[in-house]
């Protein structure tokens, strides 16, 4: 069955436009506790990021959940992978959060966590979209839900993090700039580091419930390699939003993507003889990513983009280590998701086993020039079925001669489709892109 409600990550959109709504939610959370309510007693943990919508989204769930059973337990402004790992310590049946991640304020969404603090499976979503179309009720006043605020959710979450290192582990001497995106990392990140021994500068760490990646955050990076510079520090690391995407600028002001610290965990992981099988990546990582780790003799697989895909593909094949070039890093031999904070523990845990700075230990990975191009179309017609696209395409791969890739994909959240063309030639490469963009761009009209 096809879901009506929810998209490859929850539920999300624009404040205020179905379905990110203060009814909806109160729907929302009535037929998500029905639906846990129905294996046995249930606990709920709420996380929200520090979206001024927040405030409201999370007093509807709360009523929407109580009104259906549903015990709720507050944890306030918390990390995504925060609320997966409270999740599972509590022993509750769900774990929500409310983010729209990398978005600015004015969107907002809904996240799901089953109580072993991974996605939640296609059977519950559904069900609790069955639910959503039938009249709300509420349980006798005997059995409402009652509400308590977790107050030290923030320490457990820390002491967690810093668990992913060996015991001992000492960052001393190393000088960082963390920027948190004005997002739910902004208390958590900084005491991480701090509490490892790193002298940490802080950059937008001010949430107003209106800044969250305004210019800032893996998304904005120009402020951090700014600051990189001005501080003459060892590194950047920024997050997104609700911290589960982490990208790093080396010491020179460069940035550093997702996939050149999913190699360089990955090496190490290689290196100590702790990889188990392979690594997962995406459609879009780039092709470098997987010729790096060949010389390695490291298997690399490719699942669709996003950071459910790559978790499905990582438990099909019993492997620890994936992620995507936006900066979603799965370590399963430390946690169930995504996780920002224990990614970039990884990455500095690695360079400190090579002695190696960052701009150095990205240097085996050579990445191709890889050039994309968004194109909006509109209508109900997709240009990617059309047959002189498609003809295109071959001929463009026919022509890299199995040195590059074409991927052409529609966007899962705008009307775009994204047109993504690699190999080892720039100038050929954008030739090809343009040329795809162009046809793409016509048979949409």
């Amino acid at each position: 069955m096809s879901k009506k409600y929810f998209g490859t990550d929850g539920i999300r959109g624009r404040v205020g436009e179905y379905p990110i709504t203060p009814d909806f939610m109160l729907k929302l959370g009535w037929a998500a506790g029905m639906a846990f309510r129905k294996m046995g007693a249930c606990k709920v943990l709420v996380g929200k990021d520090t979206r001024i919508s927040g405030y409201m989204f999370e007093s509807a769930l709360e009523a929407g959940l109580t009104s259906a059973g549903a015990d709720v337990m507050l944890l306030g402004p918390m990390p995504t992978p925060a609320i997966a790992y409270l999740t599972r310590t509590f022993q509750a049946q769900a774990g929500i959060v409310i983010s729209a991640s990398h978005n600015p304020h004015d969107d907002n969404g809904i996240k799901f966590f089953s109580g072993q603090g991974t996605k939640l499976p296609d059977d519950i979503e559904l069900m609790i979209e069955e639910l959503l179309d039938t009249p709300m009720t509420v349980v006798e006043s005997s059995k409402i839900g009652k509400v308590s605020r977790i107050n030290d959710a923030s320490g457990r979450y820390i002491e967690f993090c810093k668990g992913s290192v060996p015991t001992g582990t000492s960052f001393s001497g190393l000088k960082i700039v963390v920027d948190c995106a004005h997002g739910a990392t902004y208390k958590v990140a900084p005491s991480v580091f701090r509490e490892l021994g790193a002298e940490v500068v802080v950059l937008s760490a001010q949430p107003n419930g209106l800044n969250i990646n305004h210019n800032c955050g893996s998304t904005h990076t120009e402020a951090l390699q700014a600051a990189v510079l001005a501080e003459q520090a060892d590194l950047g690391i920024a997050f997104d939003g609700d911290g589960d995407r982490v990208l790093m600028v080396d010491h020179t002001g460069t940035v550093v993507d997702g996939d050149e610290l999913l190699f360089i965990i990955a090496r190490d992981l290689h290196g100590r003889g702790k990889l188990q099988g392979g690594v997962v990546g995406t459609l879009m990582s780039n092709l470098g990513l997987e010729l790096a780790l060949a010389d390695l003799d490291i298997p690399f697989v490719r699942a669709n983009v996003g950071d459910r895909y790559v978790i499905s593909e990582l438990l099909e094949r019993n492997w620890v280590i994936g992620g995507e070039n936006s900066g979603h890093i799965v370590c399963f031999d430390h946690t169930t998701t995504g996780d920002a904070i224990i990614a970039a523990l990884q990455v500095l845990m690695a360079l400190k086993a090579r002695n190696e700075g960052l701009a150095q230990s990205r240097q085996a990975l050579r990445k191709c020039p890889q050039v994309l191009i968004n194109v909006r179309f509109g209508g109900g017609v997709n240009p990617l079925e059309h047959a002189k696209v498609k003809q295109a395409s071959e001929g463009v791969t026919a022509a890299m001669a199995g040195r590059g890739r074409v991927l052409l994909r529609k966007s899962g959240t705008e009307p775009l489709v994204r047109v993504m063309v690699e190999g080892e030639d720039e100038a050929q490469v954008r030739g090809y892109a343009e040329e795809l963009a162009k046809l793409v761009t016509e048979v949409s009209a």
